[in-house]
Parts: C-alpha cells; sequence; structure tokens
C-alpha cells in the first residue's frame, strides 16, 4: 500500500512539476514576444524617421541640381541670345555695305554712260577731222607735184636714195671710230677685269714636300717604334711603302716618300701604333690595312665638303671622289686640290665680272685637272685634260664643261666662253711666284717611273722608290718568284733601270721574299 501511494504520489509530483515547469515556460515566451515587438516597433520607428532625413536629403538635392542646370541654361541662352545678336548686326553691316556699294556702282555707271557719249562725240569729230586733212593733204601733194614736176613716188625714191647715201657713210664713219675705241680699251678692260679677280682672291702657296715629321712626346718611344733588330722599322716599311728616318732629332720622326698618300698612311699608321702601345709586325700590318680604309672615306668626306663650300650642286659621286683624290697629288709642287679650288673661285668671279654664270664657271674651274688623279695605269698615257674631258662627258657634265675641261690647255677647240676663262685662270693661279716648282715634279715622276720598272716583271706584288730614288724595294710572291728566281728578278731590274733610265748615283735594287703559314684555331 504504501508502495502504490509512493508511485502514485511521485507521479502525480512529475505531473505538477511539468504544468508548473510549462507555466513558466509560457510566461518567458510572452515576455520575450513583447520585448521583440517593442524593438521591432523601434526599429520600424528609427528607419521610417531616417528615411524621411533621406528623402529631404534627396529632394534638396535634386532642387540643388535643378537650380544648377536651370543657371546652365540660362547662360546657353544668353549667349545665344548674344551670338544672334552680334549676328544680326554684322548681317545689318553687311547690308549697309551693300546699299552703299550700289549707290557707288549705281553713280559710277551714270558717270561711265556720260563718258561715254562724249568720247563718241570726240571719235565722230575726229573722223570729220581726219577725213578733212586727207583732203587737204593729197591736194597739196597735187599741187606739188603740178610745182615740181615729179610724181610723190619718184620724189620719195630721190629722197630715199640720198638718205641711204648718207647713212651708209656716217655709219661707216661710226664703225671705224668704234673699232679703234674698243682696240685701245679691250686690253686694258681684260687687264682690269684680271687684276680685279685676283685682288678679290687671296690664298695661300701650296707647295708640296716629300717629308712629314711625326712629333713624339719622348725620346723613349723610338726604341719601341724601332723593335728589336730593327723589325717594327722594316715592317712598317714594307706595308707603306715610306722611308722611317729616326736620328738624333729630338722627339721626332721623319717620314720621306714622293706620294703623299703613303705618307699619310704611314703617319697615321704611327700614330694609332704610338697612341695604342702594341707595337710589332703582325700589329702594323693590320694597322696600317685600316688606316688605307680610313684614308679611302676621308677622300670622299673631302670631296664632299669641297663641293660644298664652293655651292656645287649635283656632282656624281664618281668625280666628288676624284675631288677628294686631289688633295692627296701635287702639279709641279703645287697642291692639285688648293690649286683646282683657287681656279674655281677666280672663274667664278672673273664669269660675274664678264656676265656669265658663275656657277657653271666654277664648276668648270674645279673638275679642269681631275683627269691628273687616274684610277688605273692605262690611264696615265692619255692627257689630263682629254681624260678629264671624257670622265665629265660620262658622269653627265654639260657640254660646256666639258669643252673647258678638255680645251684648257688648248688640246682641243674652244668652243664657249668659259673655256678660255679656265684657261686663264688656270695660268693665273701656278703663275704666282713660288706656287709651282717644276724639279720636284720632274723629280717624282722619275721615281714613279723606277716603281713601274719593277712592275713590268712577273711575280712582283709591291715595289717602293725610297731614300729619294737611292733604292727600289720590290716584295714578290713567294708561291711565284723562288730564292733563286729572286736573285736572278733583283739583277734583271737593275739591268732594265740602268739601260732605260736617265739617273743620279747609284740606284740599289732589294728584292724581299717572305713566307707565311697561317691557321686558326677554333
Amino acid at each position: 500500500m504504501d508502495s502504490a501511494t509512493l508511485i502514485i504520489a511521485g507521479i502525480v509530483g512529475l505531473a505538477i512539476g511539468f504544468a508548473i515547469a510549462k507555466f513558466l515556460e509560457k510566461g518567458k515566451a510572452s515576455k520575450t514576444l513583447s520585448n521583440a515587438k517593442t524593438e521591432a516597433n523601434s526599429i520600424i520607428s528609427s528607419a521610417k524617421t531616417e528615411g524621411e532625413n533621406i528623402k529631404k536629403d534627396k529632394i534638396f538635392q535634386a532642387k540643388e541640381k535643378f537650380l544648377e542646370l536651370k543657371a546652365e541654361h540660362e547662360k546657353v541662352i544668353i549667349n545665344k541670345d548674344k551670338k544672334i545678336g552680334e549676328a544680326e548686326k554684322r548681317t545689318r553691316d553687311k547690308e549697309s555695305q551693300v546699299s552703299n556699294e550700289l549707290a557707288k556702282s549705281k553713280k559710277l555707271n551714270t558717270q561711265l554712260d556720260s563718258k561715254l557719249k562724249e568720247v563718241s562725240h570726240k571719235e565722230e569729230f575726229l573722223e570729220k577731222k581726219q577725213s578733212e586733212l586727207e583732203k587737204l593733204h593729197k591736194n597739196q601733194v597735187q599741187q606739188l607735184e603740178v610745182i615740181s614736176g615729179l610724181s610723190a613716188d619718184d620724189a620719195k625714191g630721190q629722197l630715199m636714195e640720198s638718205l641711204k647715201e648718207t647713212a651708209k657713210t656716217d655709219a661707216m664713219a661710226y664703225i671705224q671710230t668704234t673699232v679703234e675705241e674698243a682696240k685701245l680699251t679691250a686690253q686694258q678692260e681684260a687687264k682690269k677685269i684680271v687684276i680685279n679677280t685676283i685682288q678679290r682672291i687671296g690664298t695661300e702657296e701650296a707647295v708640296e714636300n716629300c717629308v712629314s715629321v711625326f712629333n713624339l712626346e719622348s725620346d723613349d718611344v723610338k726604341g719601341r717604334i724601332i723593335g728589336r733588330e730593327g723589325r717594327n722599322i722594316r715592317a712598317l716599311e714594307s706595308a707603306t711603302g715610306v722611308e722611317i728616318i729616326v736620328d738624333d732629332t729630338p722627339e721626332a720622326i721623319i717620314l720621306s716618300c714622293f706620294d703623299s698618300v703613303r705618307r699619310e698612311v704611314a703617319r697615321l699608321s704611327l700614330h694609332k701604333l704610338v697612341t695604342d702601345g702594341r707595337i710589332h709586325p703582325a700589329r702594323i700590318e693590320e694597322i696600317v690595312k685600316k688606316t688605307e680604309k680610313q684614308i679611302e672615306q676621308e677622300i670622299v668626306e673631302v670631296g664632299k665638303r669641297t663641293v660644298i663650300d664652293l655651292g656645287i650642286h649635283g656632282l656624281h659621286p664618281e668625280l666628288v671622289r676624284a675631288v677628294g683624290r686631289m688633295k692627296y697629288r701635287s702639279s709641279y709642287g703645287q697642291n692639285l686640290l688648293q690649286h683646282s679650288r683657287e681656279v674655281a673661285k677666280l672663274c667664278g668671279v672673273m664669269a660675274a665680272e664678264l656676265g656669265l654664270n658663275p656657277k657653271l664657271a666654277k664648276r668648270a674651274g674645279l673638275l679642269h685637272d681631275i683627269g691628273k688623279v687616274p684610277n688605273t695605269e692605262a690611264e696615265v698615257e692619255t692627257p689630263h685634260a682629254i681624260l678629264g674631258m671624257q670622265w665629265a662627258e660620262k658622269y653627265g657634265e654639260k657640254p660646256d664643261v666639258c669643252n673647258a675641261i678638255g680645251a684648257h690647255h688648248d688640246e682641243i677647240e674652244m668652243k664657249t666662253l668659259i673655256s678660255p676663262i679656265v684657261q686663264v685662270c688656270d695660268a693665273i693661279s701656278g703663275a704666282r711666284p713660288g706656287a709651282r716648282r717644276q724639279v720636284l715634279d720632274s723629280y717624282i715622276q722619275r721615281l714613279k717611273d723606277l716603281e713601274e720598272v719593277a712592275f713590268s716583271f712577273g711575280g712582283v706584288q709591291k715595289a717602293y722608290a725610297i731614300q729619294a730614288g737611292r733604292e727600289l724595294r720590290v716584295i714578290v710572291e713567294s708561291e711565284k718568284v723562288n730564292d733563286e728566281k729572286a736573285a736572278q728578278l733583283s739583277f734583271e731590274i737593275s739591268q732594265k733601270i740602268q739601260t732605260d733610265m736617265t739617273y743620279p748615283g747609284q740606284v740599289k735594287v732589294t728584292v724581299i721574299r717572305e713566307t707565311r703559314s697561317v691557321n686558326v684555331a677554333k
């Protein structure tokens, strides 16, 4: 009984506890729900307030934007109104001008009509007068024919015959007087033109020599240039064909050669070697080859600068190159390029004095001696004036220029007025005291002939006349000339020089044969 009671009591207690828990939970949920509703209402209220604020701000911004757009629109309208007003003003001004012009035109037309009427009246009056004069003239002629017994044509013929005889006599007398005056003044005027031309061209005398001096910073470099047992000097002389004289002159080495191109190659090569510091035979040959290419480029640059300085345009590149080569040539000791520049300037001035084309004369003066720098040995036999004329014709020069080049030494007939100008200016340039030395030219020709004798034999690669023509150094090809043939070649060259040439003293012939084996490691 007690156990059942306890069980029942326990069950009742659990039920009561469950009911109490449900009741408490329901009260708590109601409270939570009430709080949530309160919070939601608060959020909704704040959202409405914020929305109203945003709405007010947007409305305010929209009003401001509207006002700005309205102001800009008003400005645009004002500007357009202003432009329309200006356009209307211009239109009114144009209309006023047009009306004025129309009034003026109407007035001028009226004046023109009145003038035309006056002119027509005058023409009628003049025609009447002309007819009356013709009638009077005929009457007078008829009366004169009756009085003189001659017709008008006969009288006119007699008068013309008498006038012809008188005019012929007067003309002959005038011509005779003019010729005599021309003979008296022509020579004086010619001298005046020549003197004025010479006075306006003041150039220095340009006499070439055969020696260049290479200055050194110190005498210590001389030993390096000479090399062990003189091998560097020998290599440099063989590569350039220039005699290198190392004597007791302090801080100086003398380069001797009749060919100014070789001398310049040697000078530049020596300068590069001394600057670089590496002086040995292989380096010498390399530098000499590079310097020869540099000289070829410099020849072209010299030609271009000369043509630009003289204001000559449209010259063929080969003629420009020939002008550059003249820097390293001489004529009777006178530098050929300086001589040609001087002749060009003289021709330009003299042509201007005589009323001819100075540019064409200057062009002919510059090119008159290009035949003195031939490209091949076969061209040497042609006279330089004829060779220069052939080059000018080949490269499209005008006939006046070609004739002036070919005729400046009277090889061909002069056909233009520029030809005698070039001849005279060439004589002026070479006639100044000290400008030319004929002895030097004959000396250079003798050395060239000496080298040509060596080249006439087979197997000769290079030939250099050195020591003022006292030695001929011949370099042969080792594949074609052996040691025995080298000795025989030296003897044959010396015998030909002895029989074919005239020279002072003795000429030493040295034949050099060199064998090289070159391979490249890769």
